[in-house]
């Protein structure tokens, strides 16, 4: 597999990762990580799985080459890999307790062979040397893994990894920015395109449904984020509100939440759109005002060093000081990339790790007033040297439709 002219050679950046993730593990005394298919599989390999009733396992150890548990229908995908593992494949008949068990032994086997080497001396409790220890990926491995893995006579011990993937992914490397890049571009087309439908008269679903055609059209992965938020009057009051029936009516805003997929990473924008043909609520046109203040006040606090809690403050304040503070109801925004909520949060309390170039986030401040509607604009944003840049520049002034 080699990479077009000018674009980085896939070997060389998934052998980078699996390098500096072994540094991570030999720091936390793990013999390996076991990953199921998802984001932290699909950036140490390269390889996207379906996660279903067929278990699939990355093993990446803390030395040697990665072994892979897959059934047999997936078993080319490891093959064309470009680096080398060992494949344990099993098919629907004879079912995956068997594969496991040799996958699990292998490893077992090759650690046990490296402390007899001296070439592997982990740093734990007399009597555990042997142990085989698993970090996993706490906030997705299944049941269905885990106990599949302690059935096995490794009798492995898992541990919770995810500060170590965290570690890796938060900082983008110049292909994941560019894949972001265009993921926002192709979102912000698919807006405009979609807008001339922004109209009272038509229901929040129309609106979703089109969106979501326009976001595939200017070329979104199928895989979006997520569905799209389309939430009119007092609908907007609810920050993940779901698309309904509800026909738009003049003097509502219109709360408008999408992102796109390009090359497996996300965006996730939002704005707010108020629809004519009645006045605007006084109280919505503040809270507007201060939201669209409160999102200038956190990208302009985005900076190497600061913290999610310095961000979430900034954008805060204002807020407060519009003596709205009680309905802005979640944090001011979430990490984004192979993940539509990742690494790092810019909340309160927030002070690990500090930002540094290349993280990649929302800022995304909201006020929600019941039964009246609600306001969110956001933004994704990138640390660079100099503070923070938005990757999306779609106008963050109040536009209202006719």
């Amino acid at each position: 597999m080699s990479a077009p002219p000018g674009m980085p050679d896939p070997a060389a950046v998934l052998g980078d990762r699996q390098n500096r993730l072994r540094l991570l593990l030999a720091e936390a005394t793990l013999d390996a990580v076991a990953l199921v298919p998802g984001p932290n599989l699909i950036y140490f390999s390269g390889a996207a799985f379906h996660l279903s009733e067929r278990p699939v396992l990355g093993l990446f150890p803390v030395r040697g080459k990665p072994i892979f548990l897959v059934p047999v229908l997936e078993a080319m995908k490891v093959e064309a890999l470009p680096f080398p593992a060992t494949i344990f494949s099993y098919d629907d008949e004879v079912g995956p307790a068997a594969a496991c068990a040799q996958a699990l032994g292998e490893l077992q086997s090759r650690l046990a062979l490296a402390r007899r080497e001296g070439v592997y001396k982990p740093d734990r409790a007399a009597g555990t040397e042997g142990d085989l220890w698993l970090g996993v990926e706490g906030r997705r491995i299944r049941y269905l893994e885990l106990e599949r893995m302690g059935q096995t006579p490794s009798h492995p011990r898992v541990f919770d990894a995810d500060v170590i993937f965290a570690e890796q992914r938060m900082r983008k490397d110049d292909a994941e920015l560019a894949a972001m890049r265009r993921a926002v571009a192709v979102a912000q087309a698919a807006l405009d395109a979609t807008l001339p439908m922004l109209r009272a008269g038509v229901t929040e679903k129309a609106v979703a449904a089109e969106l979501t055609l326009q976001l595939l059209r200017q070329g979104s992965d199928p895989n979006l984020p997520f569905s799209p938020i389309v939430a009119a009057g007092a609908n907007g009051a609810s920050p993940h509100a779901f698309p309904t029936d509800k026909v738009l009516a003049p003097g509502e805003l219109v709360i408008v939440d999408w992102g796109a997929c390009v090359d497996g990473y996300f965006s996730d924008l939002t704005r707010t759109f108020a629809l004519g043909g009645a006045p605007l609520d006084p109280r919505l046109a503040e809270a507007y005002r201060a939201v669209r203040d409160a999102n200038a006040a956190g990208r302009a606090a985005v900076r190497p060093g600061a913290t999610g809690a310095d961000v979430d403050q900034a954008a805060r304040a204002v807020i407060q000081a519009a003596g709205l503070g009680e309905r802005f109801l979640h944090r001011t925004g979430h990490g984004l990339g192979l993940e539509v909520h990742e690494e790092p949060d810019m909340k309160a309390g927030a002070t690990s790790p500090r930002l540094a170039v290349g993280m990649t986030f929302t800022i995304e401040p909201g006020v929600y007033l019941p039964g009246l509607g609600g306001v969110r604009i956001e933004d994704d944003m990138v640390v660079v040297p100099g503070g923070g840049e938005s990757l999306s520049d779609w106008d963050r002034e109040l536009m209202v439709l006719d």
